[in-house]
């Protein structure tokens, strides 16, 4: 009796020590995807900053005539990692006031929520000639390797939404899983098919990036993006 509760105790001993192992070995892979991952992000987006200096001084004179007269950038309120919330930078493609014009329009901004917090290819008003064509080729997206940069994003990762996005994920355990990342400039969705998937199998693909994320899975995602942007898949 007393061998057998002394196996009984080795055991129990030997499993803890085996769990915590565990635990440390996960943990110092997480730490090096992270740091990795945040190494990666500061060297391609100050590259990339650089490279796209001419295309800054471009558009800056674009903006300063027609309808697209007004701010180069468009900075929008989303939620980041474990909540916090900052502003996402994108070349405009609407008119000045456009969050306004659509708030006041109560029948579009229906359309708009119904229609996964977007609107439909070509129904918005607000979106000027110029903003279009940016849209399609994704040069809207150039700006965030400045999100990148500071750390508030990360070259792949879930897309930052707003807070009423939120919503969508349902449990407290679902939007704190998404929360539990840095947002991305690409991700899975993106990859995916980006606005052609909506709610509630968006919710799905993000969750599952964040189950499954590692650097291998990045790169996939990164090539996938890639392809996408050149295929326009998705993008308006």
């Amino acid at each position: 009796m007393a061998d057998n509760t002394e196996l009984d105790r080795n055991k129990t001993i030997n499993e803890g020590l085996a769990n915590v192992i565990e635990v440390e070995r996960t943990n110092s892979q997480g730490i090096l995807y992270r740091f990795s991952k945040r190494l990666f992000d500061i060297l391609i987006s100050g590259i990339m900053l650089v490279i796209l200096i001419p295309v800054f001084i471009v558009f800056s004179v674009i903006y300063l005539i027609g309808e697209n007269r007004g701010p180069l950038f468009y900075r929008q309120v989303r939620v980041g990692r474990n909540g916090e919330l900052f502003k996402m930078y994108k070349f405009r493609s609407m008119v000045v006031n456009a969050d306004k014009k659509l708030l006041a329009n109560k029948e579009l901004y229906a359309k708009y929520v119904a229609n996964s917090y977007k609107l439909p290819d070509g129904e918005d008003p607000r979106v000027t000639k110029f903003g279009r064509f940016i849209r399609r080729t994704s040069l809207d997206e150039l700006p965030q390797f400045i999100n990148v940069f500071i750390g508030n994003m990360s070259i792949i990762g879930p897309r930052p939404i707003v807070e009423k996005e939120l919503t969508e994920y349902g449990t407290k355990e679902r939007i704190d899983k998404l929360l539990s990342v840095t947002p991305g400039a690409m991700g899975y969705w993106q990859a995916s098919g980006r606005s052609n998937i909506e709610y509630p199998e968006r919710c799905e693909v993000e969750l599952f990036y964040v189950d499954h994320a590692s650097l291998g899975f990045d790169i996939k995602i990164m090539f996938k993006n890639i392809i996408s942007i050149f295929k326009h898949d998705g993008a308006f």
